[in-house]
């Protein structure tokens, strides 16, 4: 007799993942990556000064003799001017080749693995890429018709926006079910010339590393450690300008401020401080003054950094309605991250997203959960679009899954094969790229391969068994986007990634900016 197992029960989207092969979580990497905490965000501060602001509330300017002071204070309005970087952080081993973002072999994307590679994909052998209607090229980067990321992309997401993205998957190996990985590019995105007006970066858990994933040893700078951000009220408590801007209006404030400060060069042109580093002291002061009235200028109104009420984020014509965005966490902690780095108020920010350890024995997990990220990844090129700025979108997770190739057939399995345990062979890393001015012309769309069997090719390129040389691949193509590769032996010494002819082989679009956003 035969007896046919019962199928385990989808799970929402939040709830934890219990599974009978993995032990109980006990540090908080663990936690997250099996769904039962929450991944936040974080934000990068360099200064106590960098702690408050917003860029657009960045309207008026300050009289034309404390203009000209900002700039030997080092006072910046619009960041360092590189392209604004978002990585998403899925903890605890999403799969992202095959049925999302299409892997192939050698030949690239379309050269097709086996039917029992891409089995071990999740792909049944009626919804395999050989056949064309299972491939979506609409953002140039080949994604499988029914991905879930990118029925969430589109869920966000103008087809003007999707016809002007580019990207790039690579095949590359990490451990399953660890922070330990060094996956993070935060910190070497700030060493290649990212920065913000308000924080230097921006990203996920007040971790190390901003993220679930810890960042690779060499590139930390403890200058820029992350400051947690989980919600819109947290990054609106970053603006404090004192009580004399509810005392007086916004311009009487600064009026106010600018006497404090012409007053207060006066007294110290005129005063010795009978120390070794006079002037020293006396910019400090100076410069801490134009600071506080540079502040109140621009960001009198903390309204204006608040992604509730940005209306291209939430409301009737935004990203996402009112319901959605009060109901759901993961849309206002991602709103909330790529609000303050797409105005140029952060360099570069990570959002972690937990739970995606999802090989539950089932699909519709796992389909659900995709959708979710796709919705935040969407909406990040969305707001990218709408503000008229590039984006550099980047997508990883600690190790992958496989299936058994059981199909699930219920409604949210959608006829594919069952997760059903961790496979860090399957694993790999993929960016997408938007740029205003149309779609950036790819390269390559690959970079590394897999074997016919689904299993990464450990050789095929740096980046394939290497998590940090994975990283140094992001940040080498990172530099390119600007026109910068060949600065980045320069920048990252010690770096991995061989020669120039060798570089070039993992660079996959050329620059769409000259150096800095025009």
């Amino acid at each position: 007799m035969f007896i046919r197992r019962s199928r385990n029960k989808t799970l929402a989207n939040g709830e934890p993942l219990r599974h009978s092969d993995h032990g109980r979580p006990r540090t908080r990497r663990e936690f997250i990556a099996q769904g039962f905490m929450a991944g936040s965000a974080t934000v990068f501060g360099a200064s106590i000064f960098s702690l408050f602001g917003n860029p657009r509330s960045a309207s008026a300017a300050l009289s034309s003799d404390l203009e000209t002071l900002k700039q030997s204070c080092g006072i910046a309005v619009n960041g360092a001017g590189k392209i604004p970087f978002i990585c998403f952080d899925l903890a605890g081993g999403a799969n992202i080749a095959g049925s999302n973002v299409l892997m192939g072999k050698s030949g690239g994307q379309m050269d097709f693995l086996s039917t029992a590679g891409y089995n071990r994909l999740g792909l049944p052998g009626d919804m395999l890429p050989n056949n064309p209607s299972f491939v979506n090229n609409e953002m140039g980067l080949a994604f499988h018709s029914d991905s879930g990321f990118l029925r969430g992309i589109q869920q966000s997401t103008s087809a003007g926006t999707r016809a002007a993205t580019n990207g790039t998957i690579i095949a590359a190996r990490s451990e399953n079910d660890t922070g330990n990985n060094p996956h993070n590019p935060m910190y070497g995105i700030h060493q290649a010339g990212a920065d913000g007006s308000l924080l230097s970066l921006v990203g996920s858990q007040s971790s190390e590393s901003g993220g679930n994933s810890m960042a690779p040893m060499n590139l930390i700078n403890p200058q820029v450690r992350p400051t947690k951000i989980d919600r819109p009220s947290d990054v609106t408590g970053l603006v404090d300008v004192g009580d004399l801007i509810g005392i007086l209006d916004q311009g009487d404030a600064v009026a106010v401020m600018e006497s404090i400060q012409r007053i207060s060069d006066a007294k110290m042109n005129r005063m010795d401080t009978k120390i070794s580093s006079d002037e020293v002291v006396k910019d400090l002061v100076r410069c801490g003054y134009v600071k506080s009235a540079d502040l109140a200028d621009r960001f009198g109104d903390p309204s204006a950094l608040n992604p509730d009420l940005d209306m291209e984020i939430v409301g009737p014509t935004g990203i996402f309605t009112r319901d959605e965005f009060d109901n759901n966490r993961e849309f206002r902690k991602t709103a909330s991250v790529m609000k303050l780095v797409m105005n140029g108020y952060a360099g570069a920010g990570t959002v972690t997203m937990g739970g995606y350890d999802y090989h539950t024995g089932e699909r519709g997990t796992g389909e659900r959960r995709d959708e979710l990220a796709g919705r935040c990844m969407g909406a990040c090129l969305e707001y990218a679009a709408r503000v008229g700025m590039p984006l550099m979108l980047y997508v990883f997770s600690d190790g992958s899954v496989s299936s058994n190739g059981r199909i699930d057939d219920s409604m949210d399995g959608r006829g594919k094969g069952e997760w059903t345990g961790d496979n860090q062979q399957t694993a790999a890393s993929f960016f997408l790229v938007y740029n205003p001015n149309g779609r950036p012309t790819a390269i390559r769309n690959q970079i590394g391969f897999m074997r016919s069997d689904a299993s990464v090719e450990t050789a095929s390129s740096p980046a394939a068994n290497n998590v940090n040389q994975l990283v140094q691949t992001v940040l080498l193509n990172y530099m390119a986007l600007h026109g910068e590769e060949a600065d980045f032996g320069n920048r990252f010494n010690g770096h991995g990634l061989g020669n120039s002819t060798m570089q070039d082989s993992l660079i996959a679009m050329p620059g769409i900016v000259n150096g800095t956003i025009s």
